[in-house]
């Protein structure tokens, strides 16, 4: 079989026996589809059954350079397809049961400082559709603390001015409901009012955040989005949506916030998976002893 019609049988299998998110799907396809580029210009290998261990070996090799948690993640959609695989009888043997899976470390996710989530917003200045629809989901992203693939499929039902809340389906098709802040709702009334219009014309659509020929702005044109703004901003930190996401947590907890509530508002399943954000949050608090404590030496300091 060759190695693109198996990642077609494999993507029906995840979306119709799995029933996973779209964004799920996708990132298990863009790893695996790396590992097929390579084989096939590397090896010139285009069926599934000819690729061997050695070729394996080989792509681990190439990849070696990246992150230890980009690396880990290329390994485990590879090893799921390949059970799939064995499943589906495509092949006799699991190759990728030979390589072994690295435990995964804890990575604190790098975060803004309240100084620069103002400075990288402010940096936008609403004179037309585009900047105000890009202002809005800066706004929406700090203030409320959304996945970017959330935020790109918000429709106009999901947003109450009046009320100050963002209703939604998460992950699990849990329905979830985060507060926004007053500064979001007077972005979003304008948007929706005054500059929307503009870019629906004549097309009709619900999604809340649309390009030019009225379609919902997509993860990776949003991420391009915010790279221009990140360096129009002069903030040297390397910025994705998630940065912003994991800021919004920071900045709660460092303000007393409870850690279920923002649980509840991140829509975690499991609340050891919030509890990263209490150890980003022990950097403030050395900060915090630091700057307070009367025996600290302030040359220390």
């Amino acid at each position: 079989m060759k190695i693109c019609d198996a990642i077609l049988e494999y993507k029906q299998y995840l979306v119709v026996e799995k029933g996973l998110s779209q964004n799920t799907i996708e990132n298990y396809l863009r790893d695996i589809s790396h590992f097929q580029k390579y084989i096939e210009k590397e090896f010139e290998i285009y069926h599934i059954e000819k690729i061997e261990r050695d070729h394996i070996y080989q792509y681990l090799k190439k990849i070696h350079p990246m992150s230890e948690r980009t690396i880990q993640r290329h390994m485990v959609s590879l090893r799921q397809f390949y059970i799939f695989l064995v499943k589906e009888n495509r092949v006799k043997i699991n190759i990728m049961s030979y390589f072994d899976i690295a435990k995964k470390g804890q990575y604190l996710p790098e975060v803004l400082t309240v100084e620069e989530v103002s400075q990288l917003i402010q940096s936008v200045q609403v004179n037309d559709a585009i900047s105000s629809r890009n202002r809005c989901m800066l706004e929406l992203l700090y203030s409320s603390g959304l996945r970017i693939s959330e935020l790109c499929y918000l429709t106009l039902y999901n947003i109450n001015l009046q009320k100050r809340f963002v209703k939604f389906m998460g992950k699990g098709n849990k329905e979830r409901i985060v507060p926004m802040n007053q500064v979001v709702c007077h972005y979003l009334k304008e948007y929706i009012e005054k500059y929307r219009p503009l870019l629906c014309k004549e097309i009709k659509t619900q999604y809340l955040f649309i390009d030019k020929k009225a379609m919902p702005i997509k993860r990776d044109n949003f991420y391009h989005i915010l790279q221009n703004l990140v360096k129009k901003s002069g903030i040297k930190k390397h910025v994705t949506p998630h940065t912003l996401r994991h800021t919004f947590a920071t900045h709660l907890l460092e303000n007393d916030a409870d850690l279920r509530a923002i649980q509840e508002m991140l829509g975690h399943k499991d609340i050891s998976t919030t509890t990263i954000y209490t150890h980003i949050s022990k950097k403030k608090i050395i900060e915090d002893y630091t700057r307070a404590h009367p025996r600290v030496s302030k040359k220390e300091g």
